[in-house]
């Protein structure tokens, strides 16, 4: 079988997938699911993706595996393609299709916008942005690597799109380009830089990932001080590069003095998108991952000194707790137990304000103030 088959069988693949679980935007952005038809992601791929063994990154060159590098590229839609492994650690990806589905939909693009993209990578991201804006607007992306600035603008060419690919950090943009109508980063950042905001007119829009979790869609204030917004959708991103590790909440985390969770109905409730979002957003400084295979679950909490505990079901469904830092595990029962004091919110009910000075998670309004007091 060619490789052009194989890939056409990929990209309509792909297509039925997100039609048959109703993933595809058709109603606000239609353009979403023709530029990914007509800028196929195969595109934008490298020769070589990598996969993970369980051990270790493997890497699948297109040539001498067409069929494993075809399906890598096209996997499922909650699945992103890793094109780029540095020391042993993946630094960039295709991202999910279905994530990058939601983002373009939560940007509300229009023809002629002015649009910075942040995080180039492979280019596919631009080069849908440039599908939409089309001749009478501008796409400016910005690469922090420069062998991927220049092979993303090798295709975005071959592709005949015209986009300002930039090497660069991207936390501070680009102004001189500016002011943008749309701002969108491929990243996730725990604090959204002032910089940003400052580069998009007033009524304009960002949609930022954020915390590695999700992507808030933010429109910047009249009066360009602040930008608000909503939690959008979930997905795990690669992290900014020149990043610090998260810190703890800025406003301690103090439950009203109700009744804790056991351990057993905080270790159910981090099966729950919910409820770990909650987390996240309380005790930002802990990563929680949660493993669904095997015969039972299990979570392992980690903090940015690399310590940890695992929880895990014991004998008579009880949680059993390993690790050095069960504090952590102390912790996020204080934060489950504030999820529930105020009602177990869902996470569509998180929204974000961004000021110079400040940077404010709130559930329900925004007059809330901060989620985690």
């Amino acid at each position: 079988m060619s490789v052009n088959h194989l890939l056409k069988t990929g990209l309509g693949r792909m297509d039925e997938t997100l039609e048959a679980r109703g993933l595809w935007p058709d109603v606000e952005s239609p353009w979403v699911r023709w530029a990914m038809t007509e800028l196929a992601r195969h595109q934008f791929a490298p020769a070589v993706v990598w996969f993970w063994d369980g051990r270790t990154w493997v890497a699948v060159d297109r040539t001498a595996q067409p069929g494993r590098w075809a399906d890598l590229v096209y996997p499922e839609p909650e699945e992103s393609t890793v094109t780029q492994v540095t020391d042993g650690l993946a630094t960039s990806s295709l991202s999910c299709v279905s994530v990058v589905a939601d983002m373009l939909d939560s940007l509300t693009l229009e023809p002629g916008h002015r649009v910075l993209d942040l995080g180039t990578g492979a280019g596919w991201n631009a080069a849908l942005l440039a599908h939409r804006t089309g001749p009478d607007g501008q796409v400016v992306s910005v690469e922090a690597d420069p062998a991927l600035a220049a092979a993303a603008a090798r295709r975005l060419e071959r592709a005949g799109l015209d986009v300002d690919v930039r090497t660069g950090d991207g936390t501070d943009g680009a102004p001189d380009a500016g002011p943008y109508d749309r701002l969108i980063a491929t990243y996730a950042v725990e604090t959204v830089p002032w910089r940003w905001i400052e580069q998009v007119r007033p009524g304009g829009r960002l949609v930022v990932p954020w915390g590695r979790m999700g992507h808030f869609a933010l429109t910047v204030a009249e009066d360009g001080q602040s930008a608000s917004g909503w939690l959008q959708g979930l997905g795990l991103f690669m992290k900014d590069r020149n990043a610090t590790e998260a810190v703890p909440a800025q406003h301690a985390v103090t439950p009203n003095g109700g009744a804790a969770a056991t351990n057993e109905e905080l270790f159910d409730d981090l099966l729950d998108a919910h409820a770990l979002f909650a987390l996240r957003v309380s005790h930002p400084h802990i990563v929680v991952t949660v493993d669904r295979r095997g015969a039972a679950p299990c979570a392992e909490l980690r903090d940015a000194a690399d310590r940890s505990v695992r929880a895990e079901r014991g004998d008579g469904d009880l949680v059993s707790l390993s690790g050095d830092a069960q504090d952590l595990w102390s912790a996020l029962r204080h934060g489950h137990q504030l999820w529930c004091e105020r009602g177990r919110p869902p996470l569509w009910d998180y929204g974000m304000t961004v000021t110079r000075q400040t940077q404010t998670v709130w559930a329900g309004s925004e007059s809330t103030g901060p989620y985690a007091r």
